[in-house]
């Protein structure tokens, strides 16, 4: 079905406030929160039409512009580490926008945003303006460390504190998922190995119940051919028998007429 108007409105209005998320804007810039508001209006104008797109699109529209409201609620917090911990559940599409899209625009901007959080991080922990992203290791190693030596304020020591618990909780969440995810697959793997002897061993049944089943029926075979000829003997001996006892009567009464003769 061919998209309606506002429709196409709305992909041309979302592929703008992609690549406006992509950029660098300034505090005061404005635009980004009207058009994301303009968005939904759309999107709720949208769903309400008859001729509306397929369930899934709509669906991926609705993931899409929750991913760039919660972007601009996760932008309005004051501690990075707050910011980083909001981007980490915000959720990107799943699809491109534009057929010029290799990639979902969004989740570009979501590795881009959660790279400026950690990049901030650094910095606050550090005190320099250095921007990059490092594994939650390296950072619980190396600049937890670096921190304590180097003589930082209280409240940066409490801000490195947090974000070394953050960081540890969120390791322990991955490793503790991991882990179910690993038990996971070893009990399917058990009940997959369990299901394949069950069913070896009811193929093997299955074999062996057709094999009785076919001597069954060559025994069966045979005992009728024996029977039909045992049959057939016995037909052929009493038909003899009464062949014999009728010439033995006729023969006798040919007999006894010519010993006793007719009375005059």
């Amino acid at each position: 079905m061919a998209a309606t108007r506002l429709e196409l409105n709305l992909m041309r209005l979302l592929s703008r406030c992609e690549a406006l998320a992509a950029e660098r804007r300034d505090p005061e810039e404005w635009r980004l929160e009207k058009y994301v508001a303009a968005l939904e209006d759309m999107l709720r104008e949208l769903k309400k039409q008859s001729s509306k797109p397929a369930p899934e699109l709509l669906n991926e529209y609705s993931r899409k512009v929750d991913f760039l409201k919660g972007l601009l609620e996760a932008e309005k917090l004051s501690s990075s580490t707050e910011k980083a911990l909001a981007n980490q559940f915000l959720a990107p599409g799943r699809t491109p926008t534009t057929a010029k899209e290799r990639t979902p625009a969004t989740k570009t901007v979501h590795l881009q945003t959660k790279a400026r959080c950690t990049g901030q991080m650094r910095s606050e922990l550090l005190g320099t303006v250095e921007s990059g992203r490092l594994p939650h290791k390296e950072v619980q190693i190396l600049f937890f460390p670096l921190c304590c030596c180097r003589g930082l304020s209280p409240d940066e020591k409490q801000s490195a504190v947090e974000l070394d618990a953050v960081l540890q909780h969120h390791q322990d969440m991955q490793e503790k998922l991991a882990e179910e995810m690993l038990n996971l697959a070893r009990s399917l793997k058990n009940n997959t190995l369990a299901a394949q002897n069950v069913i070896k061993q009811d193929n093997q049944t299955l074999s062996h119940s057709l094999r009785m089943a076919d001597q069954n029926f060559e025994k069966l075979k045979d005992e009728s051919d024996r029977l039909e000829q045992h049959a057939k003997k016995s037909v052929n001996w009493l038909l003899w028998i009464m062949l014999i006892v009728v010439c033995f009567i006729f023969i006798s009464m040919i007999l006894f007429i010519r010993i006793f003769p007719k009375l005059r």
